[in-house]
Order: C-alpha cells, then sequence, then structure tokens
C-alpha cells in the first residue's frame, strides 16, 4: 500500500480549526483510494514563539525538508506584532519558504457555478471564470539586500537574475500546456529595470514554448482588468510583490478568500497552505470557512503525491455540498440551504467522499 509523509504545520488563529478539517478530508479519500498518510506536526509563527522564543525552529526545517510534503494552516496576529522584526511569524515564515526553495506559488482562482453571485461582481463577468496565478515566491524585494530603515529613511531592493526567472516562467508555461495555452507576464517594465529584463526573459523563453501564447501586461493595468474582464486570462505569471497584490485581487473575483488554496513548490519540497490569514479575531467561535485549505490538500494530492483520483474526489464533494446549498458564514447570504460551521462542513466534505462509488 502507498504511503505519505505528510508534515503538518497548524499555526496560530484558525489555523489549527481548518488543518483540523483537511485532515480528516484527506484520512477519508486516502481510505477510498487505498493509500495511507503519516503526519508529524511541527510548529512555526507565534506558536512557535511562545514555546521555543523563535518563529522558524531548526527542528521545523529539518522535518519538512524530510516529508513528502507540507499542510499548512496561518500564523500570526497582533499579539506578537510588537516584537523586533527578525522575531515576527511573519519574518519565520519568509526564511521558511527560503530555506524549502519553494519558488513557485501556484494560486488558482475559480468561480464555482454555486456560488456566482458571491461575487460583487456581475455574474456575466465572472461566470466560468479559471484563472491560476503564478508567483514568484523567494526573490525579489521581500528578500532583496540591501534593506534599511533608520527611522528618518527606509529601503529596499527589488532583485531578480536571470535562472530565477526562467524557472518561474518555466513553470507558468508548463501549467499553461495543461489549461488553454495562455500566458500572462505581468511586470512594470516602463519603469523597472529588474521588469525589463522579467520581459526581455520570458520573451526568450517563450521560443520553448511555441504552442503557448505569452502576452504582456503592466501590473497597474493587469489589476484593472482582473476586475474588468477576468476570463480574458488563462495563467499569470508575476514577481514577488505583484503576485502577492494580484492574487488577493483574484480572490474577490471569486468572491471569497476562504474559497482559495495555493501550492507553494520548488525543487525540494513543497508547501500546501489557504492564501487567508491566521484570522485571529474568529478564532475559536467555529465559523471559519475550511474549504480553501482542504483544496490545499486536494492540490497536494494533485501535484505532490501524484494522487489524482482522491484529489478530483475531493473537489468534486466540495462542488457537490456548494450545489446543495451547503454553506459557512462568510458565504450564508448567497442561496443557503443550511449554515455550517468549520467542523460540519468537513464531515459534510466526507460524507460526499464515502457516498461516491468507483
Amino acid at each position: 500500500m502507498r504511503n505519505y509523509n505528510i508534515s503538518i504545520i497548524k499555526g496560530d488563529g484558525i489555523g489549527p480549526e481548518i488543518v483540523d478539517e483537511a485532515i480528516k478530508v484527506l484520512n477519508a479519500v486516502a481510505k477510498k483510494c487505498d493509500f495511507t498518510l503519516s503526519y508529524k506536526e511541527y510548529l512555526m509563527g507565534g506558536i512557535a514563539i511562545d514555546t521555543t522564543g523563535v518563529p522558524l525552529p531548526d527542528e521545523t526545517v529539518e522535518g519538512v525538508l524530510n516529508s513528502d510534503a507540507c499542510l499548512f494552516g496561518a500564523i500570526g496576529g497582533e499579539k506578537w506584532d510588537t516584537l523586533p522584526r527578525e522575531l515576527r511569524p511573519e519574518t519565520g515564515l519568509l526564511k521558511f519558504r527560503e530555506k524549502m526553495g519553494v519558488y513557485a506559488n501556484l494560486r488558482p482562482a475559480i468561480v464555482y457555478d454555486e456560488l456566482v453571485n458571491a461575487s460583487t461582481l456581475k455574474p456575466e463577468v465572472i461566470s466560468g471564470c479559471d484563472i491560476m496565478v503564478v508567483r514568484e515566491l523567494i526573490g525579489g524585494i521581500y528578500f532583496g539586500q540591501p534593506r534599511e530603515n533608520d527611522g528618518f529613511k527606509a529601503f529596499n531592493t527589488m532583485v531578480y537574475t536571470k535562472p530565477e526567472i526562467i524557472r518561474i516562467g518555466k513553470t507558468a508555461f508548463e501549467l499553461a500546456r495543461k489549461r488553454s495555452k495562455r500566458v500572462c507576464s505581468v511586470d512594470k517594465a516602463n519603469v523597472l529595470e529588474v521588469s525589463q529584463l522579467w520581459r526581455d526573459t520570458m520573451n526568450e523563453l517563450s521560443k520553448d514554448y511555441p504552442d503557448v501564447e505569452l502576452s504582456h501586461m503592466y501590473v497597474d493595468n493587469a489589476a484593472m482588468q482582473l476586475v474588468r474582464n477576468p476570463k480574458q486570462f488563462d495563467v499569470i505569471v508575476t514577481g514577488n510583490i505583484f503576485g502577492d497584490i494580484l492574487s488577493d485581487t483574484a480572490s474577490m473575483v471569486v468572491g471569497s478568500i476562504g474559497l482559495l488554496p495555493s501550492a507553494s513548490t520548488g525543487d525540494k519540497t513543497a508547501i500546501y497552505e489557504p492564501i487567508h490569514g491566521s484570522a485571529p479575531d474568529i478564532a475559536g467561535l467555529g465559523i471559519t470557512n475550511p474549504i480553501a485549505t482542504i483544496l490545499s490538500a486536494a492540490m497536494m494530492l494533485k501535484y505532490t503525491l501524484n494522487e489524482e483520483k482522491a484529489s478530483d474526489l475531493i473537489e468534486q464533494a466540495i462542488k457537490d455540498a456548494l450545489k446543495d446549498g451547503y454553506r459557512t458564514k462568510d458565504l450564508a447570504a448567497f442561496d443557503a440551504k443550511e449554515v455550517l460551521n468549520c467542523v460540519a462542513m468537513g464531515d459534510k466534505i466526507v460524507e460526499y467522499i464515502n457516498k461516491y462509488k468507483f
């Protein structure tokens, strides 16, 4: 029987709640598809600071690198915002991504037919929307040196090398080949030298993918176009800071950030997590939407473990639950037959999985 070792980082706020539901769903689908999953939990973020004094313990780095994949919840909260920057949860997260070498962040944004009214955009604008944002994750302005804040003047450095651009570009082109064969590269080449290198490199790389259409768009226009006509996009590839902003824009095209998963992949391992934060204001209330984390688990099955049938079952169960009117509180206003708490939504998705025959 196939067995996979999965590292678990629940983190802070709602992290433990949503990861528990994803594990519940993973166990159900593993049983259905005849494989097993072994889990080991590690600390990161605020809980790691409280327990060990640092946001990213060495044990976590080593454990995740030695696992097949990592399922991650969310970290951070106001409790730790006053700490020195090097001790904050977010600094630990950036170091974690860098040490894992996860340079490609994949963020799908799909509009479910059952939730087409959840978006603030008109149904005819977003119906059928299916976008994949490919964000470079361990370079650019978040990691560039030098950086400084002396209380009077502050600066950060945006840096990309050609090899860094090529490897994220290849990820985007390869994904596009499995989709609608269109890549839109987003930059700010009219004013930034680093973006000009990005654009020139993408043009060179596109010669290796003659079957994929490459277009370019400035980031300000891309933000506008995501709201004006999101269905024009298939795969969007961009740098770290632009991808951070555009993927959150795409989440509101869909209608709820609680629906969006992500995969962070590289040459060493992969991390799967929802794109939303730790939401400490609703932690423990039972009202969290676990779907983004459950979909992240489905991405893990598909992209790292090659258990596509299991991944498809999870996605189908979510679609069926939504089609039958089951909603969490954040989606309660949109054709809800029954509003479920976090645990009940996980149970409902498991219920659908157990019904399927194949």
